[in-house]
């Protein structure tokens, strides 16, 4: 086995990847940006929930925004509901891992948040869970799924985001999910400081 050439293989398939995707994703990344912002200069916040991978990218995009991207600016309303190892936990324990999202959404979102719901499968049952709860909140959701959206682009209603990376590979989803975070980051950005180009 070449190492360089397998390794080379991959970044050209992940280069592939994203390029390919741009025609699918600019649009309702722009479309997410938009309402993610509403909600912040409403004073809505975004609650950010996924799996593994995901978890650590619901924790990015939260840090990104409550921090800062790559623009100072104050520091945006927006919580990972990934991290709280005694919630999390609790809520397993007590009753079931599928509900470690949504009964979070439940005591935190309100009328207006938004969340961030991220699968590379689509299929999570605690994601699926908390897009339920945001629903019965009112909160719009963002959906990052990849491999068609899975079971979470039948729960999407009209007023939802939909931003379904169009490929298979666990690898190359999250690759491009992270470069949507990314967009979304800036474009959040852009749109509060007034940045035209």
């Amino acid at each position: 086995m070449d190492l360089i050439d397998r390794i080379s293989r991959q970044f050209e398939d992940s280069a592939q990847t994203k390029l390919a995707a741009i025609e699918w994703l600019a649009a309702p990344i722009a479309q997410a940006v938009e309402a993610m912002t509403g909600s912040l200069l409403n004073n809505g916040k975004i609650l950010a929930c996924g799996n593994g991978g995901s978890a650590a990218d619901a924790q990015h995009f939260a840090a990104e925004l409550v921090n800062r991207f790559e623009m100072e600016r104050p520091p945006l309303a927006a919580v990972a509901l990934t991290t709280d190892t005694s919630t999390l936990t609790s809520i397993a324990n007590d009753y079931d891992y599928v509900q470690v999202f949504s009964k979070q959404v439940r005591a935190l979102g309100q009328p207006g948040d938004v969340l961030l719901a991220i699968s590379t499968s689509g299929n999570s049952p605690n994601v699926i869970d908390a897009i339920t709860a945001a629903h019965e909140r009112e909160m719009r959701v963002v959906a990052l799924t990849g491999k068609g959206g899975g079971k979470m682009n039948e729960l999407l209603g009209e007023n939802d985001i939909h931003i379904c990376v169009p490929a298979d590979r666990t690898a190359r989803i999250q690759e491009v999910h992270l470069l949507a975070l990314h967009c979304l980051c800036d474009g959040i950005d852009c749109l509060l400081l007034g940045v035209e180009d």
